[in-house]
């Protein structure tokens, strides 16, 4: 018997945020989302506070006919709608697929803000060729638990309240009260995995299983309740050797746990760091490679989009872009700030000690890379000292050596990044001083 909608499963959905500021509801304008839209604008109490909105991936011609569909039906459904346009050119490393999906989340997690919430159509049957996707690409549990009814997103939440709902059930809503919705052509070429499954392979399945959509849906929540214990479980690992300042792991520590604890942690710091999930060869050479090398050694394990390497007894996990290059620059007088690399900015702070501003700004300041071989008294310590000796002495990574910018008034090292200043130039004694901070963005 199929299941019949009703505005209460909205309702119900909706009693799982504290606080409503604001509804959104992802507005494709396929059948599933027109129905999920029209059973929330059937609420009279909520309609002021809807506003449907269609993500313009730029990919298709049929786009913006789609586009003015979209603003029409949420129009003639008297809530508002909000159109967002996003690049979904896949960059390299991502399918089509998941380059639309991460552009179109992207996009409408700038959205929510605090007490907002997402709605969005995605019902059984999505969650049936989710799982599958999932078991062949040989994901473990967190993968298998394929989606979440309720999810943090942006500053607010994403819900799916038709996540238990067949196909069926949404068709039949959508004839019953004679929705008129847009056919995307390209659900019809079985290039793209999932369209793989649902147009050829689930038919087949559900042939022989009938009920499959369901037990599935069952085996995905058993797997996400059995993620939830072991998170829990990992939390406690993990917490004790995740240095939160740098984002690093402490080595020594981690090698105390076994084998298969440790791929926990190192799967659970990847997801504090919203990296794409690890496959299972590359935390194996992870382990054996870096993690296992001598402590002299400075092994690096790359792969998508990211490298992985030791310093100390600190494991880091970067992404791998061209080395930031410092510029030489003259420091315009009087300006605040100066952009010193591509990623990188440096600002002067007012300040009770470091650099009086009286000899800052009657000096020409400039900016340079390293060169190799420079010196630097510092206040409170005897004789010069080799920046590379106190980089080692500070535990500054070699790699992020070449990133900090050198500080010259009038030819004379003042001061290295944010990290020490001359005592040449280094006074507390004149109460208009300034220090420098060195500002790095998130790209970089």
């Amino acid at each position: 018997m199929t299941e019949l909608l009703s505005t209460q499963l909205i309702e119900s959905a909706l009693t799982q945020c504290n606080k409503l500021a604001h509804i959104y509801i992802g507005y494709s304008g396929g059948v599933d989302s027109h129905v999920l839209l029209h059973l929330c604008a059937s609420i009279t109490r909520l309609k002021d506070n809807i506003t449907a909105v269609y993500v313009h991936h730029g990919l298709q011609t049929e786009a913006n006919f789609w586009a003015r569909h979209c603003e029409k039906t949420a129009s003639s459904l008297g809530v508002g709608f909000a159109l967002l346009r996003v690049n979904a050119f896949p960059s390299q490393g991502e399918s089509p697929e998941e380059a639309a999906r991460n552009a179109r989340y992207t996009a409408l997690k700038s959205l929510i803000g605090a007490n907002d919430v997402l709605l969005v159509a995605q019902h059984r049957d999505d969650q049936l060729e989710t799982f599958l996707l999932q078991l062949f690409r040989g994901s473990g549990l967190r993968g298998l638990s394929a989606m979440p009814e309720i999810m943090a997103f942006g500053q607010g939440l994403m819900l799916r309240p038709l996540l238990a709902i067949s196909k069926r059930a949404i068709d039949d809503y959508a004839q019953a009260h004679a929705l008129s919705w847009v056919d995307d052509t390209s659900n019809q070429s079985n290039e793209y995995d999932r369209n793989f499954l649902r147009n050829l392979v689930l038919p087949l399945l559900k042939q022989r299983w009938p009920a499959c959509d369901k037990t599935v849906a069952r085996s995905a929540k058993h797997c996400a309740d059995a993620q939830a214990v072991i998170s829990e479980f990992t939390e406690e690992l993990f917490d004790p050797i995740f240095n939160k300042t740098d984002k690093t792991l402490c080595i020594s520590q981690l090698k105390l746990y076994k084998m298969t604890q440790q791929q926990l942690v190192i799967r659970e710091w990847f997801q504090a760091l919203k990296l794409k999930m690890p496959a299972q060869a590359f935390v194996e050479r992870l382990q054996s490679e870096v993690i296992s090398a001598r402590k002299d050694s400075g092994p690096v394990l790359s792969g998508q989009g990211y490298c992985v390497r030791r310093y100390r007894d600190k494991l880091y996990c970067l992404k791998q872009a061209s080395p930031e290059m410092v510029r030489y620059s003259v420091w315009p007088p009087g300006q605040a700030s100066i952009v010193v690399s591509v990623h990188q900015t440096m600002s002067c702070v007012p300040s009770l000690f470091g650099i009086s501003r009286e000899q800052w700004q009657n000096a020409t300041v400039v900016v340079k890379p390293r060169s190799g071989g420079e010196k630097i008294c510092l206040p409170g310590r005897k004789g010069h000292h080799a920046l590379k000796n106190l980089f080692q002495e500070a535990g500054i990574p070699p790699w992020k050596r070449e990133e900090i910018p050198l500080v010259y008034l009038d030819d004379q090292l003042a001061a290295v990044g944010d990290l020490w200043i001359s005592a040449e130039f280094y006074t507390e004694k004149v109460q208009d001083c300034i220090t420098l901070s060195l500002q790095r963005d998130e790209l970089g």
